[in-house]
């Protein structure tokens, strides 16, 4: 959500702010722009839409300059377009923002009453003229921006050029990410270590309330009272881990086939493979012994993990979990007085309302845990123990190769702690590591039924409502592969617990409705066929995703039946989200959306 880059050099930055922004594309944007100092001016280029229209702009208008910043913007204040788009200018201050200024309406108010001009609709360019009124009133460009953050209210991460400043940026976070990186003669400042990949593996991290003063020397960096801090440098692993499609059409479709791989390397982390005995991850320490109750949140497709989490540790562990949809649980004032530990699940770490969720059990006396896929991100730092998802960078906002790797690492901790706590013997951790490791290639065979999706989806975009159906550990599937087909098909849909189907979704059914039913042939099987039944007496379209015995025995013929390989429960949720994000997929390719970034949403949501 938003991307910030900055640059301090001896040479142009105009190609290399856009490339990185490139890099910054997977979180979700709808305008884009940069802005440097040449000459001692400020001069800028911004473009509506895509990054190619920016690159178009700057092809015909070139823009010189050896310090610059640039920014991908995803509207929240105003709509998408230039005026809005960033970098936003006020008397000779330059200012791109991630996050929301909560007190923007009554700072507006304030700075219009003074003469102030506002040239765009947006939240962000409130800082810009703030501190160009400061300015003015003769602060200088670090009383101003103390002033400055002294005053506004929100989530925010924000870099600032001024004009008479020419070879410095003002950099300052307060909840969504921002990091410092060291160069040879030349700094840099991004959103993430992605950003800074091209340019150097060696940052510094923020932390909220901190705000850094970036020169080609070096960065002083300050906290939240004013007091120089120092922030350990560390070295990233943006740089090996960059991507592009290769040949594939979306990065959406590539990270649907990185999947055997990435769970075989998560698995790798929590199974020894030569003793059938599960393991904790190398700097990773939890005592499941003493773990009797859990509290886990998390938030989109993560949540659904978290659900499948639920599942996994109730049956094997014997644990006792309470989930929270992460904006809730901040909210709720939940007591925490007999939780034992809470667990959070986030793809990106910087998930605005799970790192608050976070703060909140931290702040109760809570221990942490959060099964997480940026090892160097906010929630893996501040979190007790940071247990890792290894699926890699994941580019496409939808949610696929990081979600199978969740469910993955959420199994083995599972199976950990139920040994840990009595609940499984040696030989019934064997049996479920076992059948864990199946799991690679039970995935590969699943993209057999590609062909077969990829025909369904033709029928599927046919149709503009679709329910999702599934019992136990095939409830959250159901509610995931629902999320999918919405997020980037645009059809709605709706995922239920088969056993509420009576309780009001079936008065949508009829012959315009298909349904898609996740039935392996398993305890709950005969319950779940028996609403298939109920849906295909009032002419609903079935599309039922079994296993063999699974296809035989139901008791009604479906539009379509996909039918994947027999395997142990615990496999289910892992195999078989595979192709419901195949469907979703197709059916987005066919109806010709923006399959990798679709509209309105954001890869890693870091403000509320």
């Amino acid at each position: 959500m938003c991307g910030i880059i900055g640059i301090v050099s001896t040479r142009g930055v105009a190609d290399r702010l856009v490339d990185a922004l490139k890099r910054l594309e997977y979180r979700g944007y709808d305008s884009a722009g940069i802005a440097t100092i040449a000459e001692g001016r400020l001069d800028r280029r911004r473009a509506e839409g895509k990054l190619v229209n920016l690159e178009a702009r700057l092809k015909r208008e070139p823009l010189p300059g050896a310090v610059g910043i640039g920014h991908t913007r995803w509207a929240t204040h105003g709509v998408p377009n230039e005026a809005n788009a960033h970098p936003h200018f006020a008397g000779g201050v330059a200012v791109v923002h991630n996050g929301i200024i909560e007190n923007f309406a009554e700072l507006k108010a304030e700075l219009v009453a003074a003469g102030a001009e506002f040239a765009s609709q947006t939240d962000t360019e409130v800082v810009a003229q703030l501190l160009a009124r400061l300015r003015r009133e003769g602060r200088g460009t670090r009383e101003a921006m103390a002033e400055m953050l002294g005053r506004i209210r929100g989530a925010f991460a924000l870099a600032v050029i001024f004009e008479d400043e020419p070879e410095t940026i003002i950099a300052a976070r307060n909840g969504p990410p921002l990091a410092v990186g060291e160069g040879q003669g030349e700094m840099f400042l991004g959103s993430d270590a992605i950003a800074l990949s091209p340019f150097t593996d060696a940052i510094r991290y923020l932390e909220d309330g901190d705000w850094a003063v970036v020169t080609r020397d070096g960065a002083e960096i300050r906290g939240a009272n004013g007091e120089r801090v120092e922030r350990p440098l560390v070295r990233s692993v943006g740089k090996p881990f960059y991507v592009d499609k290769g040949n594939h059409r979306h990065f959406m479709q590539k990270e649907i086939y990185e999947q055997p791989e990435v769970v075989g390397h998560t698995l790798g982390a929590y199974i020894d493979m030569t003793t059938g005995r599960t393991r904790l991850p190398a700097g990773t320490a939890v005592d499941f012994a003493g773990v009797r109750r859990m509290a886990i949140s998390a938030c989109g497709t993560g949540f659904y993990a978290a659900l499948t989490g639920r599942y996994y540790f109730e049956r094997h562990a014997r644990i006792a979990c309470d989930l929270d949809v992460a904006s809730e649980f901040r909210y709720r004032e939940s007591p925490l007085d007999d939780v034992d530990l809470a667990l959070f699940v986030s793809q990106s770490g910087e998930t605005a309302d799970t790192l608050a969720s976070l703060r909140y059990a931290k702040a109760a006396g809570i221990g942490t845990a959060a099964v997480v896929n940026v090892q160097e991100s906010t929630i893996a730092r501040e979190a007790a123990t940071a247990f890792p998802t290894l699926a890699g960078p994941e580019i496409g906002v939808a949610s696929t190769k990081a979600f199978t790797c969740q469910l993955t690492a959420l199994a083995a901790l599972s199976i950990h702690a139920g040994v840990a706590r009595g609940a499984l013997s040696g030989e019934q951790e064997a049996e479920l590591t076992r059948a864990l490791s199946e799991a690679p290639r039970l995935i590969a065979e699943a993209f057999r039924l590609e062909a077969q999706i990829e025909t369904l989806a033709h029928q599927m975009a046919t149709y503009r409502h679709a329910l999702f159906l599934g019992r136990g550990s095939s409830y959250p599937l159901a509610l995931e592969g629902a999320l999918k087909l919405k997020e980037i098909s645009y059809i709605h849909a709706e995922g239920y617990a088969a056993g509420e189907l009576k309780h009001g979704p079936i008065a949508l059914i009829d012959e315009t409705m298909p349904v898609v039913v996740i039935a392996p042939y398993d305890g709950v099987f005969e319950k779940t066929v028996s609403n298939m039944q109920e849906v295909a007496a009032r002419g609903g379209r079935i599309i039922l995703l079994t296993d063999e015995k699974g296809a035989a025995a139901a008791p009604v013929a479906a539009m379509e039946t996909l039918v994947l390989p027999t395997m142990p429960d615990i496999l289910t949720p892992i195999v078989y989200a595979v192709p419901l994000q195949m469907l979703a997929y197709h059916t987005a390719v066919h109806m010709g959306t923006d399959v990798d970034q679709p509209r309105n949403l954001a890869k890693s949501v870091t403000v509320e």
